[in-house]
């Protein structure tokens, strides 16, 4: 049974009609109006801050002296040889282990 061509028609004609309000609509791919471009965003100062230690506002000086003592580490960590060694041959065992496949067992 062969399609008359009043139905290919009918069917041309819808489908142009969709593709033709799908093109046209492009309110899909613009922001809100209130949304506040990304370029201006990044210009503006940010006058609070919260202290990632405990959550407590602090003004802009007070954050930037916290960021930097967390920038600088009063901590050296000193580890025993025998530790050192151990994770070192840990570490060498996971190396071979992911190119050869074999399992290494103590």
């Amino acid at each position: 049974m062969k399609p008359s061509l009043l139905a290919i028609a009918k069917c041309q004609a819808c489908l142009m009609a969709f593709l033709f309000t799908l093109g046209n609509d492009s309110s899909h791919a613009l922001p809100p109006p209130e949304d506040i471009p990304e370029e201006i965003m990044r210009t503006e100062i940010i006058l609070e801050a919260r202290s990632p230690i405990d959550g407590v506002a602090l003004n802009p000086a007070e954050y930037a002296e916290l960021q930097a003592q967390l920038q600088e580490s009063n901590f050296d960590p000193k580890l025993n040889s025998d530790v050192q060694e151990l994770i070192f041959l840990l570490q060498l065992r996971k190396f071979i282990r992911t190119f050869t496949g074999i399992t290494i067992n103590p």
